[in-house]
């Protein structure tokens, strides 16, 4: 008898302990699922709301990127500011080019994955007359890094099919933006100079001009220089021609407004680089930013209240499409 109690308790421990090992395993399995639909419910989360707009942060980024390396590396200025800055660390400058490229890298990667899973939005996204002006944005930042890589030199095999690689996709914006123009009338294109977005495919040709000059390529150069500036001069002048209704820019929207100042800046970086030399229609264009920088700080009430709320997002579809879209 004690031998058959000593063995039915056994039993019942080794019971127990399979069951609690099932119970355990059961758990883990139904919390690794709730942490893999949590990931998921974040990750559509912010595909749906993450568009083209974000990639101002890297246009920021990389023309950081590019100023201070043009400063660090300037030899024939010898003035006292170039100077003083020219002995700062080189690690300054690759770390805020390797930050550059990782936020660069990081979003290309969020709107790949966006192109891939919501199609219907990024069409969306490019049939809208504000959205598609940010398609240009990661080209453009591309290109930036791409001038202020520290280990790329511009006559080289790989700075040339990077060129190609990230200033055809504009091409093909152009054809498409300014296509359109030219077919779907003059309210479309009333709509266009009241949108501050379309500075950017100016600034996207801009950018690929200075980046062909400085690959020794003067023609296309002057092509993609020629394209941007005659585009520019339209959308200047149909400014201050602008329908009744289409003058009124979103309070949130107001910010970007500093978009006109980068057009005639971008301008005389480009016919710097193409010439060789500051001369007198880079000063032109230069002061001709000035000027319009100068038109729009004099205007504090019009920021104030947009910089209370201005955020990455504020430059949002939906907010915005009911001034710019045009009424065809």
């Amino acid at each position: 008898m004690a031998t058959q109690g000593s063995r039915s308790q056994i039993e019942l421990v080794v019971d127990t302990t399979t069951t609690t090992s099932n119970v355990s395993s059961h758990t883990n399995s139904f919390s690794n699922y709730q942490h893999s639909t949590s990931f998921t419910t974040l990750l559509i989360y912010v595909l749906t709301k993450f568009h083209a707009g974000y990639f101002r942060i890297s246009l920021s980024l990389g023309s950081q990127a590019l100023l201070w390396k043009t400063i660090i590396t300037s030899e024939q200025d010898t003035t006292t500011l170039p100077r003083v800055l020219s002995t700062l660390p080189s690690a300054a400058v690759y770390a805020l080019w390797s930050l550059s490229l990782f936020t660069l890298v990081l979003l290309s990667f969020l709107y790949l994955l966006r192109c891939f899973f919501f199609f219907k939005m990024v069409k969306a996204e490019f049939l809208h007359p504000v959205g598609v002006n940010y398609l240009f944005a990661p080209w453009i930042s591309w290109l930036l890094l791409l001038q202020s890589a520290p280990f790329v030199a511009p006559k080289t095999a790989l700075y040339f099919v990077l060129w190609w690689v990230f200033a055809v996709p504009m091409m093909v914006l152009d054809v498409k933006i300014y296509g359109q123009w030219l077919t779907k009338g003059k309210r479309v294109l009333s709509s266009a100079a009241g949108n501050p977005t379309s500075q950017l495919s100016v600034i996207g040709n801009l950018v690929g001009a200075q980046a062909a000059a400085h690959m020794g390529w003067k023609e296309c150069a002057l092509w993609l220089f020629a394209v941007g500036m005659v585009h520019y001069v339209v959308l200047f002048v149909t400014l201050y021609q602008r329908l009744s209704g289409r003058d009124g820019v979103p309070v949130l929207l107001r910010p970007v407004l500093f978009l006109f100042i980068a057009a005639p800046s971008v301008a005389s970086l480009a016919w710097e680089s193409i010439v060789g030399t500051f001369d007198t229609a880079s000063k032109m264009l230069f002061f001709l930013s000035l000027f319009l920088f100068a038109s729009l700080i004099c205007r504090p009430r019009l920021f104030r209240r947009s910089m209370r709320r201005f955020s990455v997002a504020c430059s949002c579809l939906h907010c915005s499409h009911h001034v710019y879209s045009p009424q065809l």
